[in-house]
């Protein structure tokens, strides 16, 4: 099996990827000197590789696409964003552990996206 690795979002890709996703979308908003954010970055790897085909899970650079976080109101990280169907369905801030993800990622997908 090759591993999955999270999708890494821009100003670019976000809209197609997160706002016109026909699969729910899990966005961790980090950055590279926050300690909690290195902490939950593996958790975020475990999910990619576990949902392939059934969530999206992507990356936003705080740092790096600022304009982004701003217009959705980060005002800490990390902070995990479940998007379904292009709107806001779930937030968590600080790091969680991974059962808190996997039981709401489950719960947008038995849902049949509904």
């Amino acid at each position: 099996m090759s591993k999955r690795h999270a999708f890494v979002l821009s100003e670019q890709n976000f809209a197609v990827e997160v706002l016109q996703s026909n699969i729910p979308v899990l966005v961790d908003f980090w950055a590279s000197w926050c300690g909690p954010c290195r902490m939950l970055a593996p958790v975020i790897e475990q999910l990619s590789a576990e949902y392939a085909g059934r969530a999206k899970i992507c990356k936003l650079d705080v740092d790096a696409f600022g304009s982004i976080a701003v217009k959705f109101g980060i005002m800490s990280i990390p902070t995990v964003v479940l998007f379904n169907r292009g709107k806001e369905s779930l937030r968590f801030v600080g790091v969680r552990p991974k059962t808190v993800f996997e039981d709401s990622l489950d719960t947008l997908i038995d849902n049949g996206n509904k």
